[in-house]
């Protein structure tokens, strides 16, 4: 699964390829011994010795221990170096700007969270000094031991298209409006549900799935699908905008652009409620965590109303799935990550489409910034040592 946006650049060194995949190795698998690196390879004693020699000398790699092994004698540990560098990841959302800072090989050095004055339905200049606020403030406190920074990655709420494509109707390019990339770093941009889906792909409930989809639910809607391993994106960037299917549809009723993101919405639902609750149940909800808590308490008019908003929900899943046909749907955003929501969905669905597993995320809101920081840890690892094509 590839980023949608790149810009490219950074050091690369020319390794040979017992190197390459001794690198690649400790990217992926973590911290190693030789004999467990070498098992894993197929490599000789010689040829090992001589790769992590070639990666020692640029700092791509370290000795971190030793580990006793199992006839007596004890066997060094090893991972990627501090020469191999590190990399932000940011989730540029609609509610708050996520951001970790981590190794190429995805150990967390530092997190920042910040939530946003206000709800932002679009990307946004908002949006765009919160992130440069955010990733100046990281560049103040880097430390030597991180090494080279050696990409940045944005998950952005909007469709992504390379630099080729219609820049201007994805207005992914707002995230330029406060924010300058620094040159000569690869800057990798992706949907932000796009993102969500890579992680839940990578380390969630999907892992081990060839195939599904993943909707998100809060402020605003979107769709991650996963075909045979493959994120699909379409031509424009839009595979998976659900928020644009038709709506409302109806005797007199013509179908507006985006109203059923507006309709499902967390915003528009919460003034539903609002405009709905009776005086005799108490204060109505001032969010839709607290419409949440109530139900989950037993309250009952706030249980009917997520009831309702639950099987709304499961009619957008059921057009998903009559459309992809995924056989497993993971259910994420502010809403829908709410177990409450799932059995609700699942008897809509169950009622309305095919036989489809259905489960929430155990991501969290951190799904979508483990997704763009798996997708830059790739990009980055991949520029090292010469795997990409740019």
């Amino acid at each position: 699964m590839r980023a949608g946006g790149l810009s490219n650049g950074g050091n690369r060194a020319n390794f040979t390829a017992s190197a390459k995949s001794v690198f690649r190795t400790l990217y992926a698998s973590g911290p190693a011994t030789r004999p467990q690196i070498g098992a894993a390879l197929g490599l000789s004693r010689p040829t090992l010795s001589s790769s992590m020699a070639e990666l020692d000398r640029v700092g791509y790699v370290e000795k971190i221990g030793e580990v006793q092994g199992a006839v007596g004698r004890k066997a060094s540990m090893y991972r990627l170096g501090t020469g191999a560098g590190h990399i932000i990841a940011v989730d540029a959302g609609s509610t708050h700007v996520r951001l970790r800072v981590s190794t190429i090989d995805r150990r967390l050095l530092h997190s920042r969270i910040y939530r946003l004055p206000s709800n932002q339905r679009h990307l946004s200049s908002e949006i765009s000094q919160a992130v440069a606020e955010e990733v100046d403030a990281v560049r103040a406190i880097t430390e030597p031991g991180w090494g080279p920074l050696r990409a940045v990655g944005i998950a952005l709420p909007s469709r992504v298209v390379d630099k080729d494509g219609d820049t201007v109707s994805t207005r992914q390019d707002y995230i330029f409006a406060h924010f300058t990339p620094r040159p000569g770093i690869p800057l990798i941009l992706e949907n932000n549900v796009n993102c969500a889906a890579f992680a839940e792909h990578s380390h969630g409930v999907a892992k081990g799935r060839a195939d599904f989809v993943y909707i998100q639910i809060g402020l605003k809607i979107g769709m991650g699908i996963v075909l045979r391993n493959q994120l699909v994106r379409g031509r424009n960037g839009g595979a998976g905008e659900v928020s644009h299917l038709s709506f409302p549809w109806g005797p007199g009723l013509r179908p507006e652009n985006a109203a059923l993101e507006t309709y499902v919405g967390s915003e528009a639902f919460l003034e539903r409620v609002r405009q709905a609750w009776p005086p005799e149940a108490g204060a109505p909800p001032i969010d839709p965590a607290q419409l949440l808590a109530l139900a989950e308490a037993g309250h009952p008019v706030a249980v009917e109303h997520v009831r309702h908003h639950a099987e709304d929900i499961g009619a957008i899943v059921s057009s998903a799935v009559s459309i992809v046909d995924p056989g497993f749907v993971v259910l994420g955003g502010g809403i829908g990550n709410n177990p409450l929501i799932l059995p609700y969905v699942r008897d809509v669905v169950d009622r309305l489409s095919y036989p489809t597993q259905i489960e929430t995320s155990v991501l969290g809101p951190d799904a979508t910034v483990l997704g763009i920081e798996l997708l830059t840890a790739e990009h980055a690892c991949a520029l090292l040592i010469e795997d990409l094509e740019v």
